[in-house]
């Protein structure tokens, strides 16, 4: 393999890349990073996905293979000095490589025609709590996850970190619209699910409502599911609290519901 000199942080490339860690940016050109080997590794799973690698000399020798395979993919690996890989990662501890990579959505529709399992997120705001979703939508079997509304960038570092590499695994859409996409996804055959702290249906009583296909519909952290798009959903579904705490976090409700759903379908 040819080596090339290591590029500093004052390179153009490099630089280039960097302005990846803002949102027009990443808009404009579909184009976002994606931040250590998991990552990485996730991102060259996914045909095409994977544009460049940079990586320290360090992470060169011990990942040959993570080498080997984007090399194999199509993609440019390009030595970095330390410093600029630290420009170019949002870790505390950057893990030695980051990878420029095409954007994965798709538009809604297609993501949920099918389906008999999927995620709706409205104006889900958190990076963390979205990355989390995807992650457990992923660990459940869920078909795609759907970001609508106001909802955090998909693409944001710590939401494709919170993920895990489960942005890579599993189809995603993001819509502007969270009352169409609620539509959509009862025009492709399934019962939306409304998780609301005050709905009439007790998640422990929704057996026979989770065998079939399901799109949960999931809110705000502070606010929840505006009463408007909750009333679209088929029903509203409440997680039951026998102890003395109001709510449950966003990511965890999620988390509840969803492996509910896995559990009823054996």
């Amino acid at each position: 393999m040819t080596q090339h000199q290591p590029l500093a942080a004052s390179n153009a490339r490099v630089k280039e890349a960097r302005r990846l860690s803002r949102r027009p940016e990443r808009t404009e050109r579909r184009l976002f990073l994606a931040d250590g080997p998991k990552a990485v590794e996730g991102a060259l799973s996914v045909p095409g996905c994977v544009v460049e690698v940079f990586a320290t000399a360090a992470a060169t020798d011990e990942l040959a293979t993570l080498r080997a395979e984007a090399e194999a993919a199509g993609a440019v690996w390009t030595p970095v000095v330390d410093k600029a890989l630290a420009a170019l990662s949002e870790s505390v501890t950057p893990a030695g490589v980051v990878a420029v990579c095409r954007f994965l959505d798709r538009p809604a529709a297609h993501v949920l025609d099918g389906l008999d399992l999927a995620v709706l997120c409205a104006d889900v705001r958190d990076p963390g709590n979205a990355g989390t979703v995807i992650r457990t939508a992923d660990a459940v079997g869920a078909g795609g996850v759907v970001l609508a509304g106001h909802s955090v960038d998909a693409y944001n570092a710590k939401t494709v970190r919170a993920s895990v590499g489960s942005i890579f695994h599993l189809p995603l859409a993001v819509a502007a619209d969270p009352a169409e996409v609620v539509g959509q996804a009862r025009g492709a055959g399934m019962t939306v699910l409304a998780a609301d702290g005050v709905g009439e249906v007790d998640l422990f009583d929704a057996d026979e409502l989770l065998r079939g296909p399901v799109a949960w519909l999931f809110g705000n952290e502070a606010w929840g599911l505006p009463a408007e798009l909750a009333a679209l959903a088929d029903h509203r579904v409440a997680i039951p609290i026998p102890g003395r705490a109001e709510s449950l976090n966003l990511a965890t409700a999620a988390a509840v519901c969803l492996y509910a759903t896995a559990r009823v379908r054996g």
